[in-house]
């Protein structure tokens, strides 16, 4: 799930939104495998994927939630670390406290130079007199990384705060160029589509404003993802936030089509705040995978949460079957137990490599042997037959589980991001998992490695230690990745 401004500066406790992205690679370099379903982005173009995750509530600078990037560059054998923030070289702005820099992230080629880069926003900063009015920046990769930046123009200024959170990219028009979604946290629910390519001097393609049937009255939008639903070879945009009709939590489906997404076409889902998208049963249309992961007694909820499958159809997900999965189904390791906080991040890949998509779901609320929060990750493979996702080999990791570092501790919440990724180029998705509680708030994220065997093994976590970043305050590294 992408962590909000408006949860970042609530608790910091619940997960960020996941969601597969467009991405190249830089002609030069040899592309390392892909799994299926997702794009890893490759910001330095060496073939191997690399990862964003925020640290958007970290001091920088003696700034408090003046907040940061975090990047892991993949390799073979070993990964190297950088941060990026507001004072790095090239980038615009400048570090200041609330502006919680890298609340939410994308990736995408949107220059089209053969190399992947990163947009971010940053929801607190003040622009000009207009306090808390937003930004949001991309950062350009290159043969050593990302370097440098550019402000995306916010067309509104004013009327709104939160702008630059949350972000999302995709060919929404079907153009072959990575198209840029952003909205606001809250107080002005609607999205600002920019058509790519975009240049470093800050020109874009065409600029447009939609409007989701969701209300602005505090909370604008929570979330964005994209993927190809209805199989037309334009990506769609899953826009979630509280409908104008009930004021109950929702996701909208808006269809990709030859001008961007459209809004006349709106297909309302099933409530959930976190979604990833990925054809999961190999039918040609992306379903939508939702984590609803409040208790029983909210519309879709189950006691300790649940995961819905919504597949794909030619005229939209609206008209799919859902699959529904909690800790009670058949095959799912566990029980489910108010407070779990089952879906409350997921993500797509291919773990094992055998060119089907997997799911690997967050209960960071998950109590492990009487430990209270401790948090846990449950991994849902793909069927055997292509059929879609099964619960038959169910796993579930947390830090008592042979090969995962440290160890079970109150409120470690781990899982509350997870993500999937080929870091070292083997074909097999890696599994990333975040536990933003761990050390009292500064936050840990441990890449497992998959292995041919089918081992999930790690040699260590990703401290705040690790990228040099701050411990003042609570920084909750990890709190969200990258899509």
């Amino acid at each position: 799930m992408q962590k909000r401004l408006t949860t970042l500066l609530a608790a910091a406790t619940t997960a960020a939104l996941t969601g597969g992205l467009l991405a190249a690679t830089a002609p030069t370099a040899v592309a390392a495998p892909v799994p299926l379903g997702e794009h890893d982005a490759d910001f330095n173009g060496d073939g191997y994927a690399d990862l964003a995750l925020t640290s958007s509530r970290s001091t920088v600078g003696g700034k408090a939630n003046a907040g940061q990037v975090a990047i892991v560059y993949g390799g073979a054998t070993k990964n190297r670390y950088a941060t990026v923030h507001q004072d790095s070289p090239g980038v615009p702005g400048g570090v200041e406290a609330g502006d919680y820099f890298g609340a939410d992230l994308g990736t995408g080629d949107f220059d089209n130079d053969g190399y992947d880069d990163l947009v971010t926003g940053a929801p607190g900063e003040d622009v000009g007199s207009d306090k808390d009015g937003g930004t949001a920046v991309i950062l350009w990769g290159s043969p050593s990384g990302l370097k440098g930046g550019t402000t995306l123009k916010d067309p509104r200024p004013t009327k709104h705060d939160g702008f630059g959170s949350p972000v999302e990219a995709g060919d929404f028009n079907g153009d072959g160029k990575d198209d840029i979604a952003l909205a606001t946290a809250y107080g002005y629910a609607s999205v600002d589509l920019y058509r790519g390519p975009f240049t470093r001097s800050g020109a874009t393609g065409p600029a447009t404003v939609h409007t989701p049937p969701i209300h602005g009255d505090g909370d604008g939008v929570l979330n964005l993802h994209s993927g190809d639903v209805d199989g037309d070879g334009k990506d769609d945009l899953i826009v979630n936030g509280y409908a104008t009709s009930d004021n109950m939590n929702a996701n909208y489906w808006l269809p990709g089509t030859s001008t961007g997404v459209s809004t006349a076409r709106a297909q309302r889902l099933t409530a959930g705040i976190i979604t990833d998208v990925g054809d999961v049963d190999h039918d040609g249309f992306a379903d939508v995978v939702v984590g609803t992961s409040w208790d029983e007694g909210i519309a879709g909820a189950a006691k300790g949460g649940a995961v819905h499958l919504v597949h794909g159809t030619p005229d939209g997900p609206a008209y799919g079957d859902i699959q529904t999965v909690t800790q009670s189904t058949k095959g799912v390791p566990g029980a489910s137990e108010k407070g779990d906080w089952f879906g409350a991040e997921l993500d797509l890949g291919d773990i094992n490599g055998d060119g089907r998509l997997d799911l690997v779901v967050g209960l960071p609320g998950e109590d492990i042997d009487g430990v209270k929060d401790a948090g846990s990750a449950l991994v849902l493979y793909g069927a055997a037959d292509g059929s879609g996702i099964t619960t038959t080999g169910s796993r579930t990791l947390h830090q008592n589980s042979p090969g995962v570092p440290n160890e079970n501790e109150k409120d470690d919440l781990f899982g509350n991001e997870v993500h999937i990724d080929d870091l070292n180029g083997d074909g097999r998705g890696d599994v990333i998992i975040g536990a933003s509680g761990e050390n009292s708030g500064n936050g840990a994220v441990y890449t497992l490695t998959s292995a041919a065997s089918g081992s999930l093994t790690s040699t260590g976590g990703l401290y705040a230690s690790t990228f040099g970043i701050s411990t003042a305050g609570t920084p909750h590294l990890g709190i969200n990745f990258a899509d």
